[in-house]
């Protein structure tokens, strides 16, 4: 193997390392993401009601005092995070939770709270 050769290597190593790293800090952006929509306790309200299935916007705007513009604020840092699915029907728009986003989020807190063997503090040099 030649010195190019090696340099080849440890470039596509650096690269791979690098997108790991820009994966990870995806997943930590998402997390934070849906946890920061989750922080308004009326969001976290909105997505208690949607637990029981699909909801029009009205149903939504009938339990709360806020305006249409206020509600739908809301529900697109819900959808936004993707933990909340909106369809379009007539002049309502239908809102449900996303199951797939759910079960990823309950991933992710398991995983920043187990102490799993890739958690980031095993790249931690002491």
């Amino acid at each position: 193997m030649t010195k190019f050769d090696l340099r080849n290597i440890l470039i596509v190593i650096k690269s791979k390392n690098l997108n790991l790293r820009c994966a990870m800090n995806d997943k930590y952006a998402a997390g934070a993401r849906l946890f920061k929509a989750l922080g308004d306790p009326k969001r976290a309200m909105i997505v208690d009601m949607l637990s029981c299935g699909e909801l029009c916007a009205c149903k939504i705007l009938e339990r709360f005092e806020m305006s249409q513009s206020t509600l739908s604020h809301h529900m697109k840092l819900l959808c936004e995070c993707g933990i909340v699915k909106g369809r379009d029907e007539g002049k309502w728009t239908y809102y449900s939770l996303n199951r797939d986003a759910i079960e990823s989020a309950k991933a992710f807190l398991n995983d920043i709270t187990s102490g799993a063997s890739d958690c980031i503090c095993k790249d931690c040099v002491n």
